[in-house]
């Protein structure tokens, strides 16, 4: 077991320890804006699907329900805009994090491949790597890597942690690249219905992939967009070529989507209705946690999507923390995102109205 744990960083998170017991001292209470985990009630019906599958005695199949493979192939061209999608473009996967963490490893890469990601970037994509003793750089641009070894390129947009998004034309170049050197583009596209003064785009529009969905594929989530962190639902869809042996090795590996879970996605996919309401709330918290930010003298740099906010004081990103944290605030130091966050906080808006407000008024008072 030590010759695995010992490939990985340590975990980032434990860090922040001494800080959160800082903010909690704080006579109103902490108000907790360092991890993206969701607050608000899943919605009524989603919950109710869920109930109507509680009696799910046998096992699940990692493909999927035939429903549930039909709302992931509607939702795909409905929301994304992509065409001629079947089944074999569609896999559920047991949450995004554990897709990302083993991906590396169950496309077969070991040493001497590269995966390459974000130069800031959700810390994932390298533990994907480090498991699977792959090799792995951070980029700038992508396409001034060397492919000679790149397997497998990591596309974020909107981003975890900057908010950016990456432009129609500047993904159809990325793209057109990597199927000129053979890499695999993996777009992780979890926070693409939280666009703010952006309108985030997919792999899998025609605009950006000619209408072939060959060597990418993107990852969806639905922990964000439907409040369904604690049911690990998450799906990909993209090149079959990829997906059918990926579909196999997960049979193997007995990595199911609980039926219960399995049937609360297709609820969640079938409405739009609770998206924009989640939507509307996010973007309240989004305006008030922003302005109360710029007026304590903070600056923001991107920012047009996700449930985030870059922010920084242009000093080092732990005496930010230590800042917010005497106010009873606590945030994620830029740096767990890389070393070019290192003058950064990340700001998440998945805190509780309540919340939110209390964290205004401490910063403006």
């Amino acid at each position: 077991m030590s010759a695995v744990s010992d490939r990985l960083p340590a975990f980032p998170w434990d860090k922040l320890e001494p800080y959160k017991k800082t903010a909690a001292a704080h006579p109103d209470g902490i108000v907790d804006l360092s991890v993206g985990t969701p607050v608000d009630p899943v919605p009524e019906h989603i919950q109710k699907a869920l109930i109507a599958a509680a009696d799910s005695p046998g096992y699940p199949t990692v493909w999927g329900t035939p429903e549930l493979r039909d709302a992931l192939t509607r939702w795909v061209e409905h929301r994304l805009g992509a065409r001629e999608v079947t089944h074999r473009h569609v896999l559920p996967v047991v949450g995004s994090k554990e897709l990302v963490a083993w991906l590396p490893t169950q496309l077969g890469l070991g040493p001497g491949d590269q995966v390459a990601f974000p130069r800031l970037a959700y810390p994932t994509y390298e533990v994907g790597a480090r498991l699977a003793r792959a090799d792995h750089v951070a980029y700038d641009d992508p396409t001034e890597l060397d492919p000679s070894r790149l397997k497998l390129l990591w596309l974020n947009s909107p981003s975890n942690p900057t908010g950016r998004v990456l432009a129609k034309e500047e993904l159809t170049r990325i793209v057109a690249w990597a199927r000129e050197h053979g890499v695999l583009v993996l777009s992780d596209e979890c926070y693409i219905e939280l666009g703010w003064e952006a309108d985030p785009v997919s792999v899998l529009h025609p605009d950006v992939n000619g209408g072939s969905y060959d060597g990418i594929v993107a990852v969806h989530s639905l922990s964000k967009r439907s409040n369904l962190a604690g049911y690990r639902a998450a799906f990909l869809a993209g090149d079959p070529a990829v997906l059918g042996p990926l579909l196999q090795i997960r049979k193997h590996g007995g990595m199911m989507t609980p039926a219960p879970t399995q049937a609360a996605v297709v609820a969640a996919l079938g409405d739009d209705e609770h998206v924009r309401v989640q939507r509307e709330r996010y973007a309240a918290r989004r305006t008030a946690l922003r302005d109360a930010l710029l007026a304590h003298g903070f600056r923001i740099e991107h920012s047009e999507a996700s449930l985030y906010l870059w922010a920084t004081r242009d000093e080092s990103c732990w005496d930010t923390v230590a800042h917010l944290a005497d106010r009873g605030i606590l945030v994620a130091p830029g740096d767990f995102y890389g070393p070019a966050g290192d003058r950064f906080v990340r700001v998440a808006l998945t805190a509780t109205d309540e919340r939110v407000r209390a964290a205004a008024a401490r910063l403006t008072a």
